[in-house]
């Protein structure tokens, strides 16, 4: 299984949640969009154990399954598509998780968030 993690199943991996922590150790291969990471460093920045937090996370990142995920030109059309439809559709999302659900779709990814934006989304696919 290859999936791209969201900032809220990261926190939750991170907590100890049962379900997060069995979901990222049967994943073959974890993905950690670029906007998932700029969350969890400003959340870093604004709390007390930004230091802690950090070591935590890059610990995470430096494991061999994971992988981090940049977007690129391919990626653009991707957003736009998305952008196109949410617009169509009357249901706008943030535009950090449009990036995510583009780079999701790029890569032929599963993903693993717990946000609800995600359902005007029908071609994302997610983690059961």
């Amino acid at each position: 299984m290859r999936i791209a993690i969201d900032t809220n199943r990261y926190r939750d991996f991170c907590a100890g949640v049962q379900e997060a922590v069995d979901c990222l150790a049967a994943a073959d291969e974890i993905h950690v969009p670029f906007v998932t990471l700029a969350e969890l460093r400003a959340g870093f920045q604004a709390g007390t154990l930004a230091r802690k937090n950090e070591n935590t996370l890059i610990r995470f990142l430096n494991r061999s399954r994971v992988h981090l995920l940049f977007p690129d030109e391919d990626t653009t059309h991707h957003y736009a598509r998305i952008f196109t439809q949410l617009r169509a559709q009357g249901t706008p999302i943030p535009s950090n998780d449009m990036w995510t659900a583009a780079l999701v779709i790029q890569h032929d990814l599963l993903l693993y968030s717990r946000d609800a934006h995600f359902d005007a989304l029908s071609q994302v696919p997610r983690v059961d």
